[in-house]
Formats: C-alpha cells, structure tokens, sequence
C-alpha cells in the first residue's frame, strides 16, 4: 500500500506519537492502531470549498454529536509539511471515517427526530447566515450575516440569478428569478414567525445514510448556514427522495410553520433553490424544472401586496 500524503501523519501524531498511516482505498486511510479516516487533498482554489464543509461539520457536531462524520483537521498544506513543489497552499481535509449504507425506513425515522431535535434545535446568536462562505455541490453560497429570513434567502436566490446572468442563455429565467424575489419571497416569508437554526444546507437522499457499524442514521457533506427549519427539508423530497418516515416523524417533534396553509408552496419555494443551482452546475435540463415551480408560484402569489394567498 502506499503512503498518504505526511500532512495527515503529522496531524495524527500529535495525539499519537509514532503512529503511521496506509492508503486504504481512494480517499480513506488507516492508521497503525487499526483506525481509519477519510482524507482529502484539494487545489489551491478549492481552499474556500474545504473550509466551509470543516466549519459546517464543525457545527454540526456542537449541535447533534456523532450524527455527521466528526472532523479531526482541515488547513492548508505550509512548508513544513509539503512533499513536493506546488504542495503549499493546498488544502487538506481529515475526518473520522464512516462506512455508510443506504438510509433504511428504521433509520429515516430516527434522522427525522435528531434533525427535528437537535440540529434544528441549534439556533444562530448572529441572525440568519454563516460565518464562512459554503458550497451546495460546486456553487458557492456566499453567506454572511442577515437579521431577517426573508433577507437571507433573497440573497442566496439572488446569488444565483447572478451567476446564471454571468453564464448566459438564460434570460427569460432570469426575469422570471427576479419576479419571484420581488413578489412571491416577501409574500411566502415575511409572515414567517421563526429562529435562525443550523441547516445541512444540502440533504438530498444522496447525502444521507446509515452507519453500517452501528445502525444509526448519517448525513455528510454538508452546505450549512442558520436559515429556516423547513429549507432544509425541500431537496430531500426530490432526486429520488428521502423516504416519508423521515418526514412524518420529524413533524411529530416539529410541526410546520405558521402560516401552515403556505408549508406546500414554501417547500416549492425551497426546491426552486435547488432546481436553479442544478441549472447552474448542470445546464438547462434543469432549467424547465426551475421554471414550472416559479409558474405555480408565481401563479398563487400574484402580487406581495395581495391580502391572501391562493393555496391549490
């Protein structure tokens, strides 16, 4: 087998003198006490990407332990530690190591209270936002710190509009993008009664499962930020899905938001982040998506001034 990259042994022996490591498989490693652990190395530009998923698990642990894989280290490769020459500057990033199964209908359930519990228990004392920019799939989400919801989700709509307005092609979405945030963003969130608690940020199904070890269910990769609960619930009904035990059990600890009528088109609304940043990342195939949920919003909140709000 071959020999990781010095910068993880060196991390390692500080808790452990002497202790070695092996490559065991693409991106795990195991140590001479038989431990393993998940490691990366980036390039110099993808710096920014490895903070923001060490500071999203670092939260995550504070605020639902063992839950995400726990991370032991993320930095940036100096000269003490390079092996070679362009090795500076490059990002590293260790995590305790978890071999994760497909999330079963017995650990969707128990996600659903530790989600509704604890990591949507854990509130924000600096508003709506994060402190370091993150990354849902390739797409930076700026972040930064905002004293309304509505805000904070304007902004992460907004950076998205920008970077499809950058790419080209995609003027009549745009247009689209921008009546939403005009009209149907303030209509659907200002009403909203709610904290600011710590999100994943990205929990589709392929970003969750179960510990193979113990059981227990498991989320990684994570994209976080403090926002609003239900955000956080809209991509897993999409892709293939979570399965609805999450759901139903997660309710029965947190029950949707007031207004509840407008949990639907909130979720919608939720989704249409996800669809647009697909676009971004993947092309247009996603862009018919993105359109038909800003259709069916833009249809049943037709202006933000409106007294009510159609609920099909």
């Amino acid at each position: 087998m071959r020999a990781p990259h010095r910068v993880f042994e060196s991390i390692l022996q500080r808790d452990q003198p002497g202790v070695s490591l092996v490559q065991d498989g693409s991106s795990s490693l195991r140590s001479s006490t038989g431990q393993r652990y998940f490691a990366k190395l980036g390039s110099p530009s993808e710096k920014d990407q490895y903070i923001g998923e060490a500071e999203s698990l670092k939260a995550m642990e504070s605020a639902a332990p063992g839950l995400a894989p726990k991370l032991i280290d993320c930095g940036v490769i100096d000269s003490s530690t390079q092996e070679r020459d362009g090795d500076v500057g490059r990002p590293y990033f260790l995590s305790e190591y978890k071999d994760i199964g497909t999330l079963s209908t017995t650990a969707a359930k128990a996600l659903g209270k530790r989600l509704a519990t604890e990591l949507h228990a854990y509130k924000s004392p600096n508003g709506f936002g994060f402190h370091v920019p993150t990354y849902c799939g390739q797409t930076r989400q700026d972040n930064g710190w905002y004293e309304a919801w509505t805000e904070c989700f304007d902004a992460l709509i907004g950076g998205l509009e920008d970077k499809l307005r950058a790419q080209g092609g995609y003027e009549p979405l745009c247009k689209q993008i921008t009546q939403v945030r005009e009209r149907v963003i303030p209509s659907l969130l200002d009403p909203l009664v709610i904290e600011p608690v710590l999100l994943h940020g990205d929990l589709w199904s392929g970003n969750t499962g179960v510990d193979r070890a113990t059981g227990a269910p498991v989320i990684f990769d994570p994209s976080s930020y403090f926002g609003h609960n239900e955000a956080d619930l809209a991509i897993g009904r999409m892709f293939g899905g979570i399965p609805g035990s999450f759901y139903t059990t997660y309710h029965e600890h947190l029950p949707k938001s007031e207004p509840r009528e407008q949990y639907g088109l909130r979720q919608d609304l939720y989704q249409l982040y996800h669809y647009l940043n697909h676009t971004v990342m993947f092309g247009g195939g996603y862009a018919g998506s993105a359109r038909q949920k800003m259709d069916r919003l833009l249809r049943e909140v037709p202006s933000k001034w409106s007294g009510s709000i159609r609920i099909a």
